[in-house]
């Protein structure tokens, strides 16, 4: 089922999650929710509080997701991959900058900078302990959603300049003035479910 997806402002994404311990139905409908309102939304992964959920889970799925960019071949990206209880071992590699954006703050793309290499322990789909280094995009992406775990954006990352320069364009979203491509959550809108 395709889950609306929360917009800045929604308190659930300042919130840091706890971890999981057992393996359950309801988690397993989640993670499959959670992949089909992903690649319904064109993102590389996704973070269960971004569809107001605090179980300590993100997927990602570069391979279904970049699979039509031009230039990158499909065979050499990384398919479905579901991280429970993540925890980063290491940061390695160069600082290096990229243009990230969230589905949670729809329209606002902004250079972030991250280490290029990341070494991951998790528990996968089945709850069996894993680790993964990985480098480049599939790094950026899972630094990216193991932070919305921890109740942290991609813009807290920003300088305070460009910060500022957003906080206008925030304020509204957390107003709900936000449209997006694919079902969103406002933050009024979630403030009233609560």
């Amino acid at each position: 089922m395709i889950l609306p997806i929360y917009t800045f402002g929604a308190d659930v994404l300042r919130q840091a999650t706890p971890e999981l311990e057992d393996n359950s139905e309801a988690l397993q409908t989640l993670i499959d929710d959670m992949f089909e309102t992903m690649h319904n939304a064109s993102g590389v992964g996704l973070a269960a509080p971004q569809v107001g959920r605090s179980e300590r889970v993100f997927v990602v799925d570069l391979k279904k997701s970049l699979d039509d960019e031009e230039g990158v071949e499909p065979a050499t990206l990384p398919g479905p991959l579901v991280f429970i209880n993540p925890t980063i071992q290491a940061l390695n590699g160069d600082e290096v900058e990229y243009e990230e954006g969230c589905l949670s703050i729809p329209e606002v793309r902004e250079n972030v900078v991250r280490p290029d290499t990341v070494e991951i322990e998790y528990l996968d789909r089945t709850l069996s302990p894993a680790r993964l280094q990985a480098t480049g995009l599939l790094a950026r992406v899972i630094q990216h959603e193991l932070d919305h775990l921890n109740g942290i954006l991609f813009i807290d990352r920003l300088s305070t300049l460009k910060r500022q320069l957003l906080r206008r364009r925030l304020r509204e979203m957390s107003r709900g003035d936000v449209t997006a491509a694919y079902p969103i959550l406002t933050a009024p809108e979630a403030a009233r479910r609560r």
